[in-house]
């Protein structure tokens, strides 16, 4: 089975940065970056293709880049602007089912069991 590990999560000011990054024991063809807050669904943040095409939230558009080294095997997701709103634990996953679009994985609600998942990196933005 395909192992995920994010690192890269951590405390910042409104208006920093972070990067945030995950290790793939192997990448899939569709891949992304989904946060979650307590008590909350887990929304789609971010994907990427094996082709290169990527997807953002609309909510991260313009701020947030995702990427692939396919080097390392890592998913890599640079996280500028910040805002409080951002603060989350942040999970890499794998989708295990080919999606439709990759709009469609930043679709709500997330299928959690469509997807193979990191462990979580936690992002905290503060005013």
């Amino acid at each position: 089975q395909v192992q995920l590990e994010e690192s890269g999560g951590g405390s910042v000011q409104s208006g920093g940065s972070l990067r945030l990054s995950c290790v793939a024991s192997r990448l899939g063809q569709y891949m992304g970056w989904f946060r979650q807050v307590p008590g909350k669904e887990r929304e789609g943040v971010a994907v990427i293709n094996n082709a290169g095409s990527t997807n953002y939230a609309a909510s991260v558009r313009g701020r947030f880049t995702i990427s692939l080294d396919k080097t390392d095997n890592t998913l890599r997701l640079q996280m500028n602007t910040l805002k409080p709103e951002d603060t989350a634990t942040y999970y890499c996953a794998t989708s295990e089912r080919r999606p439709q679009s990759l709009a469609a994985m930043l679709t709500r609600p997330v299928r959690l069991e469509y997807y193979r998942w990191g462990q979580g990196t936690q992002v905290t933005v503060s005013s």
